[in-house]
Order: structure tokens, then sequence, then C-alpha cells
């Protein structure tokens, strides 16, 4: 049975000589593999539309195991991002994350258009930090690791946050803070922008600017909380760290 979906190309493997075996993250099916005969020749057909990032449209064989690709038509290359290797290696981790945190063919078009936006805003010269703090947080929903954000995780309180508890996966409010001796001291600020970018509708994004402190507060939490809590590691994640300190130390 042929079906026709419009996908992201979130993983390529090659199989032998001239093949490879492609992973789309589709708006209709969720998570789906398949074979791309021929996809290594760069006169094929498939050649282009079976390359990392490719938001295109895919007619392919349906099967058991992984289908048979047959033709696919790109709506987006996301130039820019393939051009920049910072921003394809931002690129990079959002894809690998998708594919970790998502099971074969479980339907979830609200993450399709997450993915699909962020690509699209990273593209288009949108500040890749806060993107990619954006696209994390949301995708702790995805890992069934969603931080408490509305109120002090430990007592309920809804007043402003003090810390950031890892052990208790959220929110503390002062008077709970020596509950976790390790608990991260957040701002307002820091707070507001956590929560903010969890529930944030990324069609209504604006300009975000952010301070380097504030950034390297909010990635720091994340990172630690991902530690903790997802169970994935990820070489896309270390070479960017990579790239990162390599800036760092040229804007020295």
């Amino acid at each position: 049975m042929m079906q026709k979906v419009e996908a992201i190309v979130i993983r390529t493997n090659d199989y032998g000589e001239s093949n490879k075996i492609v992973t789309l993250y589709t708006r209709e099916n969720g998570k789906v593999g398949v074979m791309a005969r021929g996809a290594k020749k760069p006169k094929s057909r498939l050649a282009a539309v079976s390359q990392l990032f490719i938001h295109g449209l895919y007619l392919f064989q349906r099967s058991n195991g992984l289908g048979t690709l047959n033709q696919a038509e790109m709506i987006h290359s996301f130039k820019e991002v393939r051009n920049d290797l910072f921003l394809a290696s931002y690129a990079t981790y959002m894809v690998e994350l998708t594919d970790r945190l998502t099971d074969e063919k479980e339907p979830n078009e609200p993450l399709f258009n997450l993915l699909q936006q962020t690509l699209q805003y990273l593209d288009e010269g949108i500040d890749p930090d806060v993107l990619l703090r954006i696209f994390e947080m949301k995708m702790m929903a995805v890992a069934g690791i969603s931080p408490e954000l509305d109120q002090c995780a430990s007592c309920g309180s809804t007043e402003l946050p003090s810390g950031f508890s890892i052990s208790e996966a959220g929110f503390l409010c002062r008077r709970c803070m020596h509950k976790d001796e390790r608990a991260f001291p957040i701002t307002p600020h820091t707070a507001r922008l956590l929560r903010l970018f969890y529930y944030i509708d990324l069609n209504r994004l604006g300009q975000i600017s952010l301070k380097d402190e504030t950034k390297k507060e909010i990635k720091l939490i994340i990172s630690t909380y991902y530690d903790e809590y997802s169970g994935v590691t990820l070489r896309s994640k270390r070479f960017l760290e990579q790239l990162e300190r390599m800036g760092d130390l040229r804007g020295e």
C-alpha cells in the first residue's frame, strides 16, 4: 500500500554501496523508517530529498518493517542551516533528540509542527540558543518528564519560586529551598523564562534577547534535568558543546 506523507528527515544511515535508510518524522504517522534505494548515488532522484533536515512530501510503500521510498518532493531545504556548521549542529541535536525520545509510528502532529517551526526559525536567523532551550523544554512533555512549573514542587505554593530542584523535579518556593541543598537558586526572571519556554506558542514567538549569563543559567538547569530524567546520551549534544567552547575561546 502506497502512502504519501509530509515529513522531515531526522536520521540517515548508509546501507550497502548505494542505499540509505532514512528516518522520517511525519505529520501523519510520527516516526517512520524507509529504504531509499540508490540514494547515495549523486544522480539519484532520491539523493537530495534523503538528506538530514529536508522537509518534503514523501511517497513510500508501506510494510511491516521498513517501507520503500518511491519518490519525494522537497518543500524546504533549510539552506542557511545546512551551510553553517554551528546552525547545523543545533539542528542535528534537535532531530537526534526527537529521534531518541519518540517511538515508531506514534502520531504526534504538534511535535511535527514544533520541529518544523523551530528549524524554520533557525533558518531565518532567530537566536539558536533561545530556540534550542524552547525545544528542549517542550520535548520534556514528549519524554514524559515534565517538571513542576506552576507551583512549588514541594508545598504547592504559587508564589514566585526561589529555586529549581532536580530532585524535586521543579520549582521550589523560598520556604522549601532547604529541602534540596543542591537546588539551583533562580531569579524571578529566570523562573518566568523557564515557564515561558515550556508553554509558548512558537507561532507567536518574537525576538527574545537574553544576556549570556541568563542563557548559561537556563542551559545548566535544563541539561542537568535531562541528565537526571531522560535516560538519553546524545553525540550531537557533546559535539555542540565542543563547538560552543571553541567559540568561547575565540571570544577571549
